[in-house]
């Protein structure tokens, strides 16, 4: 084999740009052989804009049974990820699905099962892992040459929507047709990171706000507190709703401090541990002295497609991946025990009540609301923070 045939199961916003990258030569060791949607106007847009060569189907389960994809990449809306991913593994397809991996957990980890029986390569398509800035925080804080975690807060409102966006579609930001709001929608990369890089916390109590700065039934305005295994804690804030927003992610370490904001990292180290020095000092408001230290990176971020060739090089090569499959669970655990922690109106731990969990949202499913009016509408990405993340 020499490319990869790859398939698109879903040319809406996010498909469509896959499909560009690829027919642009930007990943080179993959083709576009084929895409799906079920939408007359997206196929319609596949004729206009594909080659030729690319074939088109209704829906996507017509995609895998023509067996003419060698791997799909998984792009429609939350609930039929894994659905997809499976039946593709268990055709002998690649599969890589879009965030999230899906809704809800148990859900997912069928998935992760059928995975683990099948020889074919499963990955996620967890862009912001490629960001050197986000790798290099991994690197200091898994080096342990800094000490332990101790606090660890991630403000990101730098999401803004207008009501026209969640109008744009008759699933998008209702129960049974995504699954949830910001959380599912938006943050998905941030609590990737954010458990990629720190850890899954072991207890979350979280406050999530369903509609409150716009017309929709799914949470747009979410504050959750999070606990540790060592004892540290941190802050999660996000929403759908500031202008102008904030991204900045803390890392408290015992002998320094990780700040990223506006894509720019800054590191503050310690001449001692903080716990050293607070044993040690004689005076009562002494601080320990410290410095700035100026970080080197690769400078790469090479974002979805970094993502997709990395999966094409695997398949080939045997090359490392950016994201196993099976580790899109770890957000989506985290995300699930926000909700389920709001809607109970009490902490919970991790991992979460799978059943309870779903119990709650198939509650919210038989309660959710058909939308009137939706007016379907492409928007142009290019200038949103959410361009780099999220649809």
């Amino acid at each position: 084999m020499e490319k990869i045939r790859l398939g698109v199961i879903g040319i809406g916003n996010m498909g469509s740009g896959h499909c560009n990258n690829i027919i642009e030569g930007k990943v080179p060791d993959m083709e576009l052989a084929a895409v799906a949607d079920l939408k007359e106007s997206r196929r319609q847009w596949a004729k206009e804009n594909l080659p030729e060569s690319v074939q088109i189907f209704e829906d996507g389960d017509s995609l895998i049974d023509a067996h003419c994809c060698d791997a799909v990449l998984v792009a429609v809306p939350h609930y039929d990820h894994p659905r997809f991913v499976i039946k593709a593994l268990e055709n002998g397809m690649h599969a890589i699905s879009e965030k999230p991996a899906g809704v809800y957990t148990k859900q997912v980890r069928e998935m992760n099962e059928a995975a683990a029986k099948s020889d074919k390569v499963f990955a996620m398509m967890f862009n912001q892992r490629t960001n050197h800035v986000y790798r290099k925080m991994k690197e200091i804080v898994e080096s342990g040459e800094y000490g332990q975690i101790k606090r660890v807060n991630w403000i990101i409102t730098d999401w803004y929507r207008t009501q026209a966006y969640y109008n744009s579609g008759g699933w998008r930001a209702t129960w049974d047709g995504e699954g949830g709001g910001v959380l599912l929608n938006q943050c998905p990369h941030n609590l990737d990171l954010l458990q990629w890089i720190c850890g899954l916390p072991v207890k979350v109590q979280a406050f999530c706000h369903n509609g409150k700065w716009h017309d929709i039934e799914v949470e747009d305005d979410v504050t959750a507190y999070l606990e540790f295994a060592n004892g540290a804690t941190g802050v999660f804030v996000t929403t759908t709703a500031d202008a102008p927003g904030t991204n900045r992610f803390e890392v408290t370490l015992e002998k320094a401090k990780l700040v990223c904001e506006n894509d720019k990292l800054t590191f503050y180290v310690l001449d001692v541990s903080e716990r050293e020095y607070c044993y040690q000092a004689t005076e009562g408001f002494s601080r320990p002295d410290g410095r700035f230290v100026e970080l080197e990176t690769d400078g790469l971020n090479l974002q979805h497609v970094g993502v997709l060739r990395a999966f094409a090089g695997n398949i080939l090569r045997g090359e490392p991946l950016v994201a196993r499959g099976e580790e899109g669970i770890n957000g989506l655990m985290l995300s699930n025990a926000m909700h389920l922690s709001s809607w109970l109106e009490r902490p919970v731990t991790l991992p979460v009540d799978e059943d309870l969990f779903l119990e709650k949202l198939n509650e919210l499913r038989r309660s959710s609301r058909k939308k009137e009016n939706v007016q379907e509408t492409t928007f142009d990405t290019s200038n949103s923070y959410g361009s780099k993340q999220n649809g």
